[in-house]
């Protein structure tokens, strides 16, 4: 094996934080790092490493490549990424969505999310609290029986029957991952009695045997009866099946271990909403989207509620490797990547762009992606009947603030939300039905898709120019989460999440893991800890992939 060379340079931000190229022998898109004293993060950044240029590829393409290309941009929610550009192109050619097809959209998007729910807390987040700083906690002893990786009791039946809303997935869909069988107009499948009996059954068995046998130790109907936070921890010591459940042992091992502690980073939310009212979006626009979604789209400020409008997105790079400073909107966004090295000498550090809302009297300003993010805009007052109002997380960040626990629980949460709609849904099917209207290739437009992914919002801009794509930008919520600073020196949210962690053992700093992991971002990481005092690091640890 041949030797290593390796160059030190200090990071911008801060003394004690250095890139160290290369560092770990370990596989890794996502670098965290992070400045500890005296026991605490004082600073973070967040250096997507990989850059991938995917908006470059679809530049002149058809503009039904993005329903091909942008599905293989992750392999555990291509679903998501299939749904939102299906709906760029639906509002870009203006064409007709028959009802069935948007139950069909919804069902399938729901079910690649509710498969993500059991295997990030099992397979990925969980593992973490095993771990042998918590050894004095009295739980710790069942903590580790049911969700030691690979061994646990919990964790082999969460990790292993994860996969059964996916069947559902391909049972509509053909295959999971990387289907295409949503296009504009609708999708490719007219579903026989045989697929929807089918669905429910897998989708009823996976109730049963997990969220309500193993997770909940209740009813789901019972589950969603909590309003408030005193609600949840009520629920967990309301009788042994709950107090016993893995929901329930949980809350009382998180609370005692800190979770609830921190984390928090900066109490501003953004969703961009997740399913259709049917009769509602049988013309798909942008202007008509917010008032057709069933979970709402919005932003909350930390105070205030605003609605979403896509037009006060941007796209900032003064920190990411591309070309410029610039604060742009998607559909004039500019991917135009430059050496990482020359990168550096002008404060740069990640290959990932930092997204920016314009808050209404406030500015541009950085918000967080994901499950909490959905719940907290559920707690909106004033929503249409068809829409979801669900006050818990409003109340939950409003008493006792958002923190690692608090996000975990919002994500876990939506279980039973979504079983909930996805089996009205399945009802809902008209077998008889359309599932697709041909539409106009328009040869100009510009469109705007977006869902919710598992972790979070997930948006496609496109500009069609005689009859190619002029322009494609994608916004993840891996990017809205883990975007390096802007060009007023913002931190991007996770690193703001990062910023106040008390640290326990500087070896093991297994606090940080906690935080990377409550965002689920789309990639494998590796985080490197620094003392800030000396410059030393004080550990290294790989954060596993998103689920």
């Amino acid at each position: 094996m041949g030797t290593m060379t390796r160059t030190v340079t200090e990071l911008p931000g801060g003394a004690g934080a250095m890139r160290i190229s290369p560092l770990g022998r370990v596989e890794g898109d996502l670098d965290l790092r992070v400045n500890v004293r005296d026991g605490v993060v004082t600073d973070a950044w967040t250096e997507a490493s990989m850059f991938r240029g995917f908006e470059i590829i679809l530049r002149g393409k058809d503009p039904q490549a993005g329903l091909i290309v942008t599905p293989r941009i992750c392999g555990i929610c291509g679903g998501s990424h299939l749904t939102k550009a299906a709906y760029a192109l639906d509002t870009a050619w203006r064409t007709h969505v028959p009802q069935n097809a948007t139950l069909i959209r919804n069902i399938a998007q729901a079910c690649e999310t509710l498969q993500s729910i059991p295997r990030w807390f099992y397979g990925l987040f969980a593992i973490d609290l095993t771990n042998k700083n918590y050894a004095h906690l009295p739980e710790y002893d069942e903590v580790v029986k049911r969700f030691a990786p690979f061994v646990g009791t919990s964790y082999e039946t969460g990790v292993t029957w994860s996969g059964k809303p996916v069947e559902v997935y391909a049972l509509f869909g053909g295959q999971w991952p990387h289907s295409s069988f949503m296009i504009p107009g609708g999708v490719m499948c007219a579903p026989s009695l045989s697929d929807v009996t089918r669905a429910i059954s897998i989708l009823e068995w996976w109730k049963d045997a997990w969220l309500e046998k193993q997770w909940l130790g209740c009813s789901i109907d019972r589950w969603l009866e909590n309003k408030t936070w005193a609600d949840v921890l009520a629920w967990a010591d309301e009788n042994d099946s709950q107090r016993n459940s893995d929901c329930g042992l949980f809350i009382r091992f998180a609370m005692r271990a800190g979770l609830g502690k921190f984390g928090q980073g900066y109490g501003k939310y953004l969703a961009t909403g997740v399913y259709w009212q049917p009769e509602l979006y049988e013309h798909p626009t942008v202007e008509g989207r917010n008032a057709a979604l069933i979970n709402r789209a919005g932003v909350y400020d930390g105070t205030n509620y605003h609605d979403f409008d896509q037009a006060n997105v941007r796209e900032d790079t003064a920190h990411s490797f591309y070309q410029g400073s610039s604060s742009l909107h998607p559909w004039d966004g500019e991917t135009i990547p430059v050496d990482p090295l020359d990168g550096h000498k002008n404060g740069k550090y990640s290959w990932a762009k930092s997204p920016r809302y314009e808050v209404p009297g406030v500015g541009s300003t950085p918000l967080e992606a994901g499950p909490l993010s959905r719940q907290v805009i559920a707690g909106r007052p004033g929503n249409a009947a068809h829409q979801d109002y669900d006050p818990l997380f409003l109340d939950a960040i409003k008493t006792v603030g958002p923190s690692v626990l608090v996000r975990t629980m919002a994500r876990m949460h939506e279980a039973a939300k979504y079983f909930k709609l996805t089996r009205g849904w399945l009802d809902k099917l008209d077998l008889h039905g359309r599932f697709y209207t041909k539409p106009i290739e328009h040869a100009e437009g510009k469109g705007f898709g977006s869902t919710e992914a598992a972790r979070g919002s997930l948006s496609d801009w496109i500009v069609i120019e005689n009859g190619r794509i002029k322009n494609y930008q994608v916004v993840t919520p891996t990017a809205w989460n883990i975007g390096p600073r802007d060009n007023k020196q913002k931190h991007g949210p996770m690193e703001q999440s990062f910023i106040g962690t008390p640290i326990a053992d500087p070896s093991d700093p297994v606090e940080l893991g906690h935080v990377a992991r409550s965002f689920d971002s789309c990639l494998v990481c590796t985080v490197h800890a620094y003392d800030e005092k000396t410059g030393k690091q004080l550990a290294q640890f790989r954060i596993g992939e998103g689920s």
